[in-house]
């Protein structure tokens, strides 16, 4: 008999095993916003500590290699949870309130995979993929959400934390900015002293959800708003480093993540669970003392040098991570999803992604990542690739911080401008891109440039006007145009156009012939069929070969706010028989108002006349206006076909 219970008792306890053992692991991913490389302890930070995030590293594995998608938010938090570059999906810039497309939700994500595996998803902190209730978080695979829609400084205070509401100025362009739980607004974030309790409330969410899903596999995602300005830290740490405010919310950040790995050692799920921390991109470094550090790295964010693209990163898994583990490899955010699915054994999205498993790696079974080469975008333009570890650029213009003077608590400086020409850099040995070795290995330089046309041909690049075969549209509130209302057929079709000012590189509409080719534009100004004109009026002058009898002219105009694209101020339609002496038939004046909507304008004047030459004028508004948060920027007028009948 007790040899039977000896028994039973043996399978019993392998039973139990077994079933531990099958148990999926829970997926912890921190996320913090324009965290610089060197803003953690063991990768250099000065003038604070972060000895949870040290301690991660000692028992876990420390990239120095890791990437961002873009250096910018919206496209980069797209990457990190579809998988994809943010080319792919069609995620560009920083989506701000007046945003009318976010994540398409027909996109997988990291908590869509996850929760058809059964997992119970949440996400405390900041979102960025489109405020509309269609594109939150619970209408993409997450169960529970807190946090806010878009960054910290979309909201009308000044950088001093005096309120503008009312007021005219550029600040005043931003409503409050609501906290939102699951689809609805629930508070307001009004001053900077509510800036102060952000870290602190989505780390008791954390910590909060998972003691509740203690007992079933979870997937929490902290994107936390900091450390992006405005700085917000509460008292626990106000005024405790030696570097200032920075150090102070970087401080905060490093105890968050110890109140999450304190909870999960508290509730036995330390050794079933894999931690990740990371950034979204590199230091707004015209905010001076407000911002942080991507040392020995080149440039931050907002531009694809190292040190816009390059973030810590940090993963910890007690018993299946080596810990103290140093990764040089070349790896990305794009490349947790797979990694992920890899682990937790759930299915990879249907649609095709970029990213791929670093499982082995990341467990100490390779000494290599699988990824070998790199694609560096920044709004549209395919600016650099790699290839093991070499770096090509391409010619673009990027958004420097250098020779400028930056600002200090928490005002910005200026920006300067940089022009970048096709460079080699050895990342190998010479990380701060510092050294163009493009003479010396023309080979390389051939090699890297095929790779770079090949992926064009897959996901566009606007420096060279190529549409990708390969790209997906983003989600839409605002219906298209139809087929049948954006294919149209007139008298100007295929007629001789004289443009007078030139109209932008990116924005071409088609070329010269795009005004008249029969093809109307849609709200989507990337769509290749605008033209756009950046600071400089339009004028086009319509040859249709001889005299015809017309009584319709019209012409369209999109505006689109966000993206700095506004309606023209005044438009004037005249006719002419010989090209000469020109007879005004209609003008109008458009106010420029405040405008969330993303909306097209279709301009008509009735007038019978026999005529040769039409000409078209648009006066831009050139100079974003003072409330609109690109304040004194240059604004952008968007054409498109001039249709006569």
């Amino acid at each position: 008999m007790k040899k039977y219970l000896h028994l039973i008792l043996i399978i019993g306890i392998m039973m139990m095993a077994s079933c531990q053992k099958e148990t999926p692991p829970n997926i912890v991913l921190i996320f913090t916003d324009d965290q610089g490389y060197a803003d953690v302890g063991v990768y250099g930070a000065v003038g604070y500590e972060t000895p949870h995030l040290d301690q991660m590293a000692a028992e876990g594995m420390r990239f120095t290699d890791f990437h961002v998608s873009q250096a910018v938010c919206s496209a980069s938090r797209a990457a990190l949870l579809t998988g994809s570059y943010s080319e792919r999906v069609s995620v560009q810039g920083a989506y701000n309130h007046t945003a009318r497309v976010g994540l398409n939700p027909d996109e997988e994500t990291i908590a869509d995979v996850l929760k058809a595996k059964g997992y119970a998803t949440g996400i405390f902190g900041k979102w960025h993929l489109g405020h509309h209730e269609k594109f939150l978080p619970l209408q993409q695979g997450f169960d529970e959400y807190l946090g806010l829609p878009y960054s910290n400084d979309m909201w009308p205070v000044h950088y001093d934390g005096t309120s503008l509401i009312n007021e005219k100025h550029r600040k005043s362009f931003y409503p409050v900015l609501p906290l939102i739980e699951n689809n609805e607004k629930v508070d307001e974030i009004r001053t900077l002293a509510d800036q102060d309790k952000l870290t602190t409330l989505f780390t008791e969410r954390a910590v909060s959800f998972i003691k509740k899903n203690k007992d079933r596999p979870f997937f929490l995602y902290v994107p936390h708003p900091m450390p992006h300005v405005p700085l917000g830290v509460s008292d626990k740490y106000k005024g405790k480093s030696e570097q200032g405010m920075y150090g102070d919310v970087m401080m905060e950040i490093d105890w968050s993540v110890g109140e999450i790995l304190k909870a999960l050692k508290a509730n036995g799920l330390d050794e079933n669970t894999l931690v990740i921390f990371t950034s979204d991109n590199g230091p707004w470094m015209n905010y001076g003392n407000h911002a942080g550090s991507a040392l020995p790295l080149r440039e931050g964010k907002g531009a694809m040098w190292e040190g816009g693209a390059r973030v810590p990163a940090i993963m910890r898994w007690p018993g299946k991570i080596p810990a103290g583990t140093v990764s040089d490899q070349l790896a990305a955010t794009i490349d947790i999803l797979p990694t992920i699915v890899d682990i937790t054994g759930a299915n990879l999205p249907k649609k095709k992604i970029d990213g791929l498993s670093f499982k082995s790696h990341l467990f100490g079974e390779s000494d290599q990542s699988p990824r070998n080469e790199y694609n560096y975008y920044y709004a549209g333009e395919l600016v650099a690739v790699r290839q093991g570890k070499w770096k090509l650029t391409f010619p673009h213009e990027y958004r420097s911080y250098l020779g400028v003077e930056p600002g200090n608590d928490g005002f910005p400086g200026p920006y300067a401008k940089g022009k970048a020409g096709i460079e080699l850099y050895n990342l190998e040995n010479d990380v701060s891109e510092s050294m163009d070795v493009s003479d010396q290995h023309p080979e390389i330089v051939e090699q890297l440039k095929a790779l770079g046309q090949k992926t064009r041909e897959e996901l566009g690049d606007r420096l060279t006007q190529t549409k990708g075969k390969e790209v997906r549209p983003p989600g839409r509130l605002d219906p298209e145009r139809l087929p049948e209302e954006r294919n149209i057929h007139h008298k100007g079709v295929g007629k001789n156009i004289t443009i007078k000012n030139s109209y932008s590189a990116r924005y071409t509409g088609g070329g010269d012939g795009g005004m008249v080719d029969g093809k109307r534009g849609s709200l989507n100004f990337r769509d290749e069929l605008w033209q756009g004109y950046q600071a400089v009026d339009f004028e086009a002058v319509v040859d249709l070969g001889g005299l015809t009898n017309i009584h319709e002219v019209s012409v369209s105009f999109l505006q689109n706010q966000s993206s700095w694209i506004f309606y023209p101020k005044k438009i004037a339609i005249e006719i002419s028989q010989n090209g000469e002496d020109y007879k005004p038939i209609k003008s109008f004046e458009m106010e420029t108002e405040i405008s969330l909507a993303h909306e097209i304008k279709d301009l008509t004047t009735s007038h019978s006349a026999m005529v040769r030459f039409i000409k078209v004028t648009a006066e831009n508004v050139s100079v974003c206006p003072e409330w609109h948060p690109g304040a004194g920027g240059k604004a952008w007028l968007f054409v498109d076909e001039i249709v006569i009948k």
